[in-house]
């Protein structure tokens, strides 16, 4: 939580809220922790994992996999047999942490047109400035 240090206001670097948000910094690690939350059984292999999150490259599914394994929210089994067999899944910590990214998607699927919206908005204006996810310029032939 915010500190007061010489009436202004400091957010240190080992403040929850920043460790938190250290937490979320990986692209896909909600949604990792989310489909573990819901697997049936509690475990899940890499490859069903990975073609469960569409759109998700296995680089960075193993990526998002070692941050939290590494922070202590999942817990990766490796079996001893051929052809390897890997499991995942959620610590008692990742449970307690999935809790709100849950209500989090919940808020998304009640403000779906909210956000839908605001999308639409944010992509009009990037592309009427002509930023960086404007759609290409189309070549016109004289």
């Amino acid at each position: 939580m915010p500190v007061m240090v010489n009436g202004k206001m400091m957010f240190y670097a080992d403040s929850e809220p920043r460790r938190l948000m250290e937490l979320f910094s990986v692209k896909w690690t909600t949604m990792v922790i989310h489909a573990l939350y819901h697997w049936p059984g509690g475990k899940c292999r890499t490859g069903e994992l990975q073609r469960s999150l569409d759109g998700i490259s296995k680089k960075m599914l193993v990526q998002s996999l070692r941050e939290v394994e590494r922070r202590g929210l999942v817990t990766r089994n490796v079996f001893n047999v051929v052809p390897p067999k890997v499991e995942y899944e959620l610590t008692a910590l990742g449970r307690t942490f999935a809790e709100p990214i849950e209500l989090m998607y919940q808020w998304g699927q009640d403000n779906k047109a909210a956000l839908d919206a605001m999308e639409a908005s944010y992509q009009a204006s990037d592309e009427a400035a002509g930023g960086e996810n404007a759609a290409p310029a189309k070549l016109c032939n004289p």
